[in-house]
């Protein structure tokens, strides 16, 4: 069943359930959805439902009714269209259609595990734990590069030593040391951060028929493509997630991230990545 959600400022006010054939908007209290603000005029806007199909008019309002940001008088709705009125918005959720249009970007991009072959998955599975495990000393090479700094020249000129200069303190009894922070080892500080809760990520679509569709990210693998044509894995670990090239009709035909061939070996993902596969652009993002 199709919804309307209002809200002002990002919060959200009320829920219809869209039950009936007809549903007006407008500041008058005999309104189905009333939103009572001087922005919005007393029969704002129509929306007549027709079997599946949801349709919204502007009845000749004050300021008008936008759809997606574009002044509409007539509009067909769609699965999360944002109506606005006035200083409101309603967004228009058509819950069926969203999760039938989802099933079958699924079904034409994830691969079940027991549809490929074992050995190419427990390849892809080996080439991400390898890229795991070599991940902290990349991190922490690239942490130590940008810790350089230019010392100074040792033929420069030094400036003179100041003839008054402080005597020593006298020395005191040593204070006991602090315990050490969590970061800390006997061979001094780790360069790695406190360990932290893997937030899940999702790939958004943002190229094809599919443009907008989500998929998140719970697995520890995730298959996807097409098989024949290019399928990846996206693996989840501790350190992050990895992707990493398992099949493609042409040899060397790897997927690309941010327009980069990622080669055999496993990449690692950072967020608002963008990785083609297949022809289909998507864009990786966390949390």
């Amino acid at each position: 069943m199709a919804r309307l959600i209002l809200s002002l400022d990002g919060q959200v006010l009320a829920e219809y359930n869209m039950s009936k054939e007809r549903y007006t908007v407008g500041r008058l209290p005999d309104n189905d959805v009333r939103i009572d603000n001087p922005a919005v005029s007393g029969h704002h806007s129509l929306i007549i439902n027709i079997l599946n199909d949801s349709f919204l008019e502007d009845l000749n309002s004050t300021n008008g009714t936008y759809v997606n940001g574009k002044l509409i008088k007539k509009h067909a709705l769609q699965h999360g269209d944002v109506i606005t009125i006035g200083h409101h918005q309603l967004r228009f959720s058509d819950q069926q259609a969203n999760d039938i249009e989802q099933d079958e970007f699924e079904k034409t991009m994830v691969i079940p595990a027991g549809q490929h072959s074992a050995d190419q998955l427990a390849a892809a599975e080996k080439a991400a734990e390898i890229a795991a495990a070599e991940e902290p000393q990349i991190a922490a090479a690239d942490r130590r590069e940008d810790m350089k700094v230019d010392m100074p020249d040792s033929n420069a000129a030094r400036e003179p030593i100041a003839s008054t200069v402080a005597p020593p303190p006298t020395p005191t009894r040593e204070a006991k040391p602090e315990p050490a922070a969590h970061t800390e080892t006997s061979a001094g500080v780790d360069p790695r951060p406190a360990p932290n809760p893997l937030p899940l990520a999702k790939l958004q679509v943002i190229s094809g028929s599919f443009a907008g569709r989500e998929l998140e990210l719970t697995k520890a693998l995730t298959t996807l493509g097409r098989p024949g044509v290019q399928v990846a894995a996206i693996t989840r670990r501790a350190e992050g997630y990895f992707i990493v090239h398992v099949e493609s009709s042409e040899e060397d035909d790897y997927p690309l991230v941010n327009g980069q061939p990622i080669g055999a070996q496993a990449r690692k993902l950072n967020d608002n990545d963008v990785v083609q596969l297949a022809g289909v652009k998507m864009g990786f993002f966390k949390g």
